[in-house]
């Protein structure tokens, strides 16, 4: 899959490969250089740890979206391609 970048550095990601990743519009991703490779990911949720009666927990330091029966299944049904 090809792709170009813009006159302002943009590159945009093909639909059929934002879908078969389950990215978002609007989702934070976090870009890295490896061996003159660009690699380019979700960004990890940050989180904090916190007691509580039934012992530590992470806490996301930002609202994230429910884990929903139908993000499981589609989330098992990518990584099963």
């Amino acid at each position: 899959m090809k792709t170009t970048i813009d006159s302002a550095g943009r590159v945009v990601i093909p639909k059929p490969l934002r879908d078969r990743l389950g990215l978002t519009p609007g989702e934070t991703l976090e870009l890295s250089e490896r061996e003159g490779k660009i690699e380019i990911g979700p960004a990890p949720t940050p989180m904090t740890l916190a007691k509580t009666k039934h012992g530590v927990v992470a806490v996301p330091e930002s609202k994230i979206p429910p884990l929903t029966d139908e993000v499981v299944r589609d989330t098992l049904e990518r990584t099963r391609r």
